[in-house]
């Protein structure tokens, strides 16, 4: 109710408007037919509908993605932990691994002139909860994983996520030259760091590929065209209503058409900001997929597959919003 209170707001209007130009203005011809108020309803339905069910999708195929890099990061660490003699090379891989997973969130953190985090109805929520990627400066958290060198390597290219991958590649094609491991395992690696490759483009995709724009705007017209018209199909159904109404309520009944355009308005109007709010999973809304929470998790599994102790704190909900 909070979250779409605007709407509320300009749905009591368009209720009332109508009401007051039947009932005090006499504009009795301002009515229409239910059957075109309710053809509209159904179209509006459908239309509504099929854009959350795609949105919705979207979310879901993110939320994929990132519990497969989970998967494949386990197994990343696992690798780098047995087929490695040195552990001092096991955790430059890992650590460059976290760096890539950091400038990847970051990434995918990053403004899109269609993503509505900041629009009114969502930035008002962000002083619940805090968003990592707006507050921490990327090379201050890269500086926890990867040299000073490595670092200095990033600042000239686009994406560093894409080069942290091409280190990574680098680095153990270097271990294979230096016979470090077998030609099995240089293989299984690189079989990794393309799976690596190929989740990064998939995130990349959804992120910067929004949902196709002729849906989200038709969506948009057809609710606020039946929000509309609405009123104007109820008219006379609830003035009829005075015929087998006795009481206080006699010759009043026309105004209980307010409050139930205004229920059911509002139920189009507010699936229309739901599928908005989830059309885009990584923009930093209170219903991201939680990529922070993902990467944090993956950062103690490996640390903990290196025997290390002195782990970096779990992720915890700030008022139930984690991201």
């Amino acid at each position: 109710m909070y979250w779409t209170r605007r709407d509320l707001y300009l749905l009591v209007i368009l209720a009332t408007v109508p009401v007051v130009l039947y009932e005090i203005c006499g504009w009795r011809w301002a009515v229409l037919p239910w059957t075109v108020v309710s053809l509209l309803g159904t179209a509006t339905a459908f239309i509504v509908g099929f854009k959350n069910t795609h949105t919705y999708n979207r979310t879901r195929d993110a939320q994929a993605i990132w519990t497969n890099i989970a998967t494949t990061s386990n197994l990343w660490g696992i690798m780098c932990r047995d087929y490695f003699r040195d552990p001092a090379v096991a955790r430059n891989l890992i650590s460059r691994h976290f760096a890539w997973l950091t400038a990847l969130r970051y990434q995918l953190r990053g403004k899109r002139i269609w993503e509505v985090a900041d629009k009114d109805y969502n930035a008002e929520y962000q002083r619940y909860y805090t968003i990592p990627e707006r507050t921490c400066d990327l090379d201050g958290e890269l500086a926890k994983y990867i040299s000073v060198d490595e670092r200095a390597k990033l600042l000239t290219v686009r994406s560093k996520a894409t080069q942290l991958l091409a280190m990574q590649s680098a680095a153990v094609k270097a271990a294979f030259g230096a016979d470090a491991v077998q030609l099995a395992q240089f293989i299984e690696l690189q079989r990794t760091l393309n799976t690596f490759f190929a989740q990064q483009a998939q995130s990349e995709s959804i992120k910067d590929t929004p949902y196709p724009r002729q849906y989200s705007i038709i969506s948009t017209i057809f609710v606020r065209v039946f929000s509309v018209l609405l009123p104007f199909g109820l008219l006379q159904g609830f003035d009829e209503l005075n015929r087998s109404t006795p009481g206080l309520m006699h010759g009043h009944m026309i105004w209980l058409l307010v409050p139930f355009c205004v229920i059911i308005s509002w139920m189009y109007t507010s699936l229309v900001q739901v599928g908005e709010s989830t059309e885009n999973p990584f923009e930093g809304s209170a219903n991201d997929v939680p990529i922070t929470q993902i990467c944090r998790t993956i950062e103690i599994d490996l640390r903990e597959m290196l025997g290390e102790r002195d782990l970096p704190p779990v992720i915890l909900p700030e008022n139930d919003i984690i991201l």
